[in-house]
Formats: C-alpha cells, sequence, structure tokens
C-alpha cells in the first residue's frame, strides 16, 4: 500500500527520510536489521525505500549497512596517519592541491579577517541539495563559505554565516551561487581540468588547519590530533577542534571526515545527523568508483 509520505516526494522530504534512515542504520548497525525493519522505521515500503535510497546514495540500504559494518570493523581510523603523511610526500600541501572535489585554494589577506570582512562583498544563495538545503556564498574570487539548513531554518544559517564576518556587505543573488552548487554537489561536474576556486577567510592557524582536512581523501577519516601533528603543533588538538568547528566552507573542506580518537563522530556545526548523511552519500561515491 502506498503511504502519504511516498505520494509527497520532495527533495527536502526525500533528505529527511534518507537522513532518517542513515541516522536508524548507524544507531543498530550491530543488530544488522532487516530491509523491511530499515522501511519500517521510515514508514514506507520496502520496494519505494530502496529505490529512493539507492538513488539519493547510490547504493542500496543492506549494502550501506554492510559498508558501515566494515568501516567498524576495520578501523579506518588507524589508517588516518599514514594518510594524511601520503598526502604531503606526494607534494600535496601547495595551493593546487587536489582532493575528490578537485579544488585550488587560497587565502584572503589578514586585513578582512581582523576587520571582520569589512570591504568585503559576499553574494548568497539557497539550493536544495543532498543534505536538505544548502547556502552558498561567493565572492568574486570563488567559494567562501558553505551552510546547511533544514526547511523553514535558512534565516538562521545565514545569520549565522553571516556574523562571522560582521563587516562585509551581503547580497542575495541565486543566479550567481548556482553554478557553485551544480559544481559541488554533483559529481559529474568535479572536473580535474577546471578546479573549484576557494577563498578561504580566517586566521592563520585556522587556514593551516582547512588547508589540512583538504588532504583527507574520499572515504577515509582523520582524527584532531593527526592534524594537529601534521601542522607541526601536537599538542594543539583541542584548537585544532575549535578551528574545525569554525569551518566556513563545509563539505568542500571536509571537516566531516574528522573524528575523535576514539572513533566517535563527535559534533558538526550542521548536526551530527547530517554528518552522518555526507558520510554515508560519500560511502555511495566511493561504492560507485570502486
Amino acid at each position: 500500500m502506498t503511504t502519504e509520505i511516498e505520494t509527497l516526494s520532495t527533495p527536502a522530504r526525500d533528505y529527511e527520510i534518507v537522513k532518517k534512515t542513515l541516522a536508524f542504520i548507524h544507531e543498530t548497525w550491530r543488530e544488522q536489521p532487516s530491509l523491511e525493519e530499515i522501511a519500517e522505521q521510515a514508514q514506507l515500503s520496502p520496494t519505494h525505500l530502496q529505490r529512493l535510497f539507492t538513488r539519493w546514495a547510490g547504493l542500496s540500504p543492506k549494502a550501506f549497512l554492510q559498508a558501515v559494518t566494515l568501516d567498524h570493523a576495520r578501523g579506518l581510523l588507524r589508517e588516518s596517519a599514514s594518510i594524511l603523511d601520503t598526502a604531503y610526500e606526494v607534494g600535496l600541501s601547495g595551493p593546487g592541491r587536489l582532493h575528490d572535489l578537485f579544488v585550488t585554494h587560497e587565502g584572503m589577506t589578514p586585513g578582512f579577517y581582523k576587520a571582520g570582512g569589512k570591504g568585503l562583498t559576499l553574494r548568497f544563495g539557497f539550493h536544495d541539495c543532498p543534505f536538505g538545503r544548502a547556502l552558498v556564498m561567493i565572492t568574486d574570487q570563488g567559494l567562501a563559505g558553505l551552510a546547511f539548513a533544514d526547511d523553514g531554518a535558512e534565516k538562521d544559517a545565514l545569520i549565522d554565516m553571516q556574523s562571522r564576518w560582521p563587516g562585509a556587505a551581503y547580497i542575495e543573488d541565486w543566479l550567481a551561487t548556482k553554478p557553485y552548487a551544480d559544481r559541488i554537489f554533483k559529481p559529474e561536474n568535479w572536473r580535474r581540468d577546471e578546479p573549484l576556486r576557494v577563498v578561504f577567510i580566517g586566521s592563520d592557524f585556522e587556514i593551516r588547519v582547512w588547508e589540512t582536512l583538504l588532504r583527507i581523501p574520499l572515504g577515509k577519516r582523520s582524527t584532531y590530533s593527526d592534524v594537529a601533528a601534521h601542522i607541526g603543533n601536537p599538542k594543539a588538538a583541542r584548537a585544532v577542534g575549535a578551528a574545525v568547528g569554525r569551518n566556513p566552507v563545509s563539505f568542500v573542506v571536509p571537516c566531516h571526515r574528522v573524528l575523535s580518537k576514539s572513533g566517535s563522530l563527535c559534533g558538526y556545526h550542521w548536526g551530527l545527523t547530517r554528518k552522518r548523511a555526507i558520510l554515508g552519500w560519500e560511502a555511495g561515491i566511493s561504492a560507485k568508483a570502486a
């Protein structure tokens, strides 16, 4: 029997269903729930959930459950130090380094940061994405901010981002930001020959942390202590955690790939369930690329 949820499919509603399903799988993976049990919590038929989840994540709910199980079993955190070591050794430390999104970046002059963005113009727009609503913010030089919001909470996300650079001028310009959203959330648009340009607006320490986050590959994890070690300050794990939390370019700068030393997800500025959703989406991308 078709439920009301199945007849009212929208990107926002689909995200909520998948988000809830991802959270359920992460919470119950040890019990290895069946597809029927997973579908029941989503209030969908198994067939409809299978179709929706596979379209969204690139793999079925059961395949994602298997990926979560393997992730825990293999202890990916044990690889994190060697992942970052490798990135440094192959020369991925300069402005032209690439990660899965093919990003090139530069830092805004310290004066803009110290002045709260005074003299800077930021154009912004909200766009549907696999993780709810995305707030994209750009300068003439490139992408400067990316945040997330649930339906109805867009204003809160905008206020949050504006508070980081209170002296900047803000112009709503959906048409200007849409090409960035299309580049970021559609893997078929990730191009090595046309890297996405990102502009960092932060302190010197924060920018060093964000640059290091860019070196964590798709499907891998790192820890706050590993990041601290690789910026030359192994005792600064707590400060690194604060800088990760202030990352203004979520998803593109993959702060969601940083976990605690124990392997727990810890917090995420835009919601822990959304962090699970992003990691699940990336698991689907990795599975298709394998």
